[in-house]
């Protein structure tokens, strides 16, 4: 019975022999959601557990040794969570289900409904092999990094065969939610690049740490929203170490979600720090159309958003035709149009001709310096009239530019490019 953080489990082959497991989404309620001021231990140190019959890593009872993680108590977390009663289910995926509850805002004791703060519990399913893979990486990486736009960990739970984590409530949900759910509120113009510069910081940052880390699952569902439409990423998972010692990239096996997953890594199993900005281009086509990116309920010709929006992206006219409806015309031309450009450039088939994140930042910074012209300040002159004339919008800056169903809602495209 150890006290030590165990030796973290390779959820992937170190080749590219075994199956692709991109994941189909599964359905959910809400995501998870959370956000926390803690920071938490940069030395990030791994100790043994020991190994079953299968060959994995079986963490000993004990405690993680990352200071400022709150070490709960699976009674605790039950009472948090009324029992984790099923109204208070926020979402669920391959790792099992995220439940809200209440703790008090200092200590982290459980708390009365609407008293304290609120916290997403998730809950390993436990006879999940995947379920405790996904467990200790996300300690493994949230445990040591503390930036605006990722979640942060609060705390976690391990106790015989019940892994669960805990993070701060976010309030807003997924993207996921807001671009897809039937009912919900159009997301203005604005607001969508506000949450597109938010999480491309967030893999900006995970790209240039020290130790470079692959996200390796970017997609709507794991961008999560504070109040005030701030962007966070969720679900390390699946996240995994770049490339060293000159290395252009990284062997193994293929997980992530289908749609998402870059192209040359479902191919070879080559993982590269630019597989995550194809995954970008997909969620940003995904944010400026409406549509998700796969959908059999749509036309064939039109089942996958990328092969069907790709020829449309260059052409300012047919552009117009493939942004979302929702936006009622309330958006600057120019906008889309380097969006659109932003988009095809991270599309790229090759890696190497595809922007870092730190310059898809800048391309979303100049995007979102373009503005809508207020509609009382418009003259009405015949070009002005034109729903799409770029005379009705002003720059600040001339410069051009798995399938399973996941956590925020409808399908999340999640898996080794996995099947549940």
């Amino acid at each position: 019975m150890g006290n030590c953080y165990p030796k973290p489990v390779n959820n992937l082959s170190s080749t590219n022999n075994s199956t692709p497991a991109i994941r189909s989404d599964v359905k959910r309620k809400e995501p998870m959601v959370q956000k926390h001021s803690h920071t938490a231990a940069e030395d990030g140190s791994d100790t043994g557990g020991a190994i079953n019959g299968s060959g994995e890593t079986v963490p000993p009872s004990g405690r993680i040794v990352t200071p400022n993680l709150k070490m709960f108590t699976f009674a605790e977390l039950r009472s948090a969570t009324r029992n984790f009663r099923p109204d208070t289910m926020l979402g669920e995926g391959g790792f099992g289900r995220v439940f809200k509850g209440w703790v008090d805002g200092v200590t982290y004791a459980p708390s009365k409904v609407g008293i304290g703060i609120a916290v997403a519990v998730k809950k390993s399913n436990p006879d999940s092999a995947q379920g405790l893979k996904e467990w200790q990486a996300e300690v493994k990486f949230l445990g040591k990094f503390s930036h605006p736009n990722l979640v942060k960990l609060i705390g976690y739970c391990w106790e015989d065969r019940e892994f669960l984590l805990v993070y701060e409530y976010m309030q807003k949900g997924s993207l996921e939610n807001h671009l897809f759910k039937k009912g919900a509120e159009p997301i203005p113009w604005s607001t969508r690049i506000k949450i597109a510069i938010g999480a491309a910081q967030g893999l900006a940052f995970l790209h240039t740490t020290e130790k470079t880390v692959i996200y390796r699952d970017f997609k709507s569902s794991n961008i999560l929203l504070d109040g005030d439409f701030n962007a966070k990423l969720s679900d390390f998972g699946l996240a995994k170490l770049g490339p060293a010692n000159g290395e252009s990239h990284v062997s193994t096996g293929v997980v992530g979600t289908y749609g998402y997953a870059a192209p040359e890594y479902i191919a070879t199993g080559h993982l590269y720090v630019k597989s995550d900005v194809y995954g970008f281009g997909v969620v940003l086509l995904e944010m400026i159309t409406g549509l998700r990116v796969l959908d059999t309920n749509r036309p064939s010709s039109q089942h996958n958003l990328v092969d069907w929006a790709r020829p449309a992206l260059p052409d300012k006219r047919r552009l117009r035709k493939i942004i979302d409806p929702r936006l009622e015309q309330d958006y600057p031309s120019k906008g889309a149009n380097k969006a659109s450009e932003l988009i095809l450039s991270c599309l790229e088939p090759d890696p190497k001709n595809r922007p870092s994140m730190e310059e898809v930042v800048v391309s979303l910074e100049v995007i979102n310096a373009i503005k809508t012209i207020p509609k009382a300040t418009k003259t009405r002159t015949p070009q002005s009239m034109s729903p799409h004339s770029d005379r009705r919008y002003q720059s600040a800056r001339q410069t051009p530019l798995k399938t399973r169903h996941g956590r925020g809602g409808v399908a999340d495209n999640r898996s080794p490019i996995r099947s549940y």
